[in-house]
């Protein structure tokens, strides 16, 4: 079976970065709904349609296809007193957006002087990256995935 929309399609993936290190990659296959549904980045997703069980893909992204250009304004310093005591560089926490409402995750990318640098750029951000992947299923989708927008099932999400 080909991938086409309305299909739920799994498949195990690595991710490299621009200087070819592995920053990513499946212990089980990951699955997702087929068809523009935003449930996989769209680059990967256009070079996936057409394809079938066993076809390996290498799919090169530039940042603006992949995690976004580094948006310097997502980087914020704050005072050491707006975080638990316990906080650590490498640690994530969620803030909204005062203009837009959404919610932005932010890591802790520096603590000093009673201050904590975060920052909310996507750790790719700005990067080139290369996606390798193998399909490993491809079967129709369900009434209720499609109208859901998601796959269900073992390797998709469910949580209604």
């Amino acid at each position: 079976m080909q991938i086409i929309k309305d299909t739920v399609v799994s498949l195990h993936y690595e991710m490299y970065d621009g200087e070819n290190q592995l920053v990513d990659k499946t212990e089980e296959p990951i699955s997702y709904l087929h068809g523009g549904y935003d449930n996989i980045i769209p680059k990967l997703e256009e070079a996936l349609h057409g394809k079938a069980v066993g076809d390996k893909l290498d799919v090169p992204m530039e940042p603006d296809e992949a995690f976004g250009e580094y948006d310097p304004t997502l980087v914020r310093m704050e005072s050491a007193d707006a975080f638990p005591e316990e906080v650590q560089v490498g640690m994530m926490f969620e803030s909204d957006d005062a203009e837009t409402g959404e919610t932005i995750l932010f890591r802790v990318t520096d603590i000093a002087d009673g201050k904590v640098v975060v920052d909310g750029n996507h750790p790719l951000a700005g990067k080139r990256v290369m996606f390798k992947c193998e399909v490993t299923e491809v079967r129709a989708a369900t009434a209720e995935e499609v109208s859901h927008g998601h796959a269900h099932g073992p390797h998709g999400h469910h949580h209604h």
